[in-house]
């Protein structure tokens, strides 16, 4: 099997060297590498330049086009079997293409995905961030699991297609804005098997700060609403949650002025969800740092998934953006 892996990367270069050294220690060699800058202001080229001896690696600078349609711009250019996408903020483990390998010789599929892991290196606050998106008692645990629901839908910050995935479905229609669910809705109804490869996780470092985190999440949200304009029956009672969460947090605070006996009733669920949170987080990293920031994580994932959401559903069914 030959893989090509394909990054599009906007202003990180120091992320794409993360990420390419890792590539460096696989145990399974037979890939290589498309590195697509989408007009970065910052460029990568010299950090790609360190590699070139170490991997079989590409390099392709163009115009601003959205991560969607760099990573299609990556697959006409792809010798491979089958097209792997990663995000630039993504470290691989050495098991990764090997893992793969494997799973496919004995269950072959058309597409996977894996899920992603903390690396102990991260900083506490990344830690708390990629719990918040992991967790099962968030919404970070739809994902990486055996036991999603429903039919596994492949992320492109951690996803492999076949060739004939790529041919027939013509990769992505959006670049930004839900994109790579689309793109996986998409191969899955063209008749196309997904599986999850729990093995093939990664390290995945996300934002570094919360302000970035809340405007990351809060686009996931209005993704999820974008997506429904397409595909209507794609959004689930388990994708309304967070704006339930978010309801009931304003309630929280504003029913104090209304009735102290009702603010105690709803404060109650609210404190044994952190509690809750707060114990399943520490038993991950024995941290107590990481425990309550990734307590604060949550609340601001579920806030921001669920003010996105409320947001791009009020806006009605307008024209897809892909702003």
């Amino acid at each position: 099997m030959f893989f090509s892996v394909i990054v599009p990367v906007y202003n990180r270069p120091g992320e794409i060297k993360e990420l390419l050294e890792s590539l460096t220690h696989q145990t399974y060699t037979h890939f290589e590498v498309i590195i697509v800058e989408d007009g970065s202001v910052v460029p990568c080229r010299d950090q790609v330049a360190e590699f070139k001896n170490k991997l079989n690696i590409h390099y392709y600078r163009k115009e601003n086009s959205g991560q969607g349609f760099s990573r299609n711009y990556g697959f006409k250019r792809a010798k491979g079997d089958f097209l792997v996408v990663f995000d630039s903020d993504c470290i691989i483990p050495p098991h990764y293409f090997e893992t793969v390998c494997q799973s496919l010789l004995r269950d072959p599929v058309d597409a996977w995905g894996g899920p992603d892991r903390s690396h102990p290196d991260f900083t506490p606050l990344q830690k708390a961030i990629s719990y918040a998106m992991t967790s099962p008692f968030t919404t970070g645990g739809i994902r990486g699991r055996k036991n999603h629901i429903g039919t596994f839908h492949p992320r492109s910050f951690n996803m492999g297609i076949s060739r004939e995935v790529y041919e027939k479905t013509g990769g992505y229609r959006l670049t930004r804005m839900g994109e790579d669910l689309e793109f996986s809705i998409r191969i899955i109804r063209s008749g196309f098997q997904t599986a999850l490869i729990e093995e093939a996780y990664v390290y995945h470092k996300r934002r570094t700060n919360f302000r970035e985190f809340f405007r990351q999440l809060h686009y996931f949200g209005r993704a999820r609403v974008n997506i429904r304009r397409i595909y209507p029956d794609e959004v689930k009672p388990i994708h309304i949650m967070p704006a339930l969460f978010l309801i009931g947090l304003v309630l929280l605070v504003v029913m104090p002025l209304w009735s102290f006996s009702l603010f105690l009733l709803l404060l109650t669920p609210f404190v044994l969800y952190t509690l809750l949170l707060w114990m399943h987080a520490y038993s991950r990293d024995r941290n107590l740092y990481v425990s309550t920031l990734a307590v604060l994580a949550s609340y601001i994932q579920l806030a921001a998934y669920g003010a996105g959401f409320l947001q791009e559903l009020f806006r009605g069914n307008r024209k897809i953006t892909e702003d």
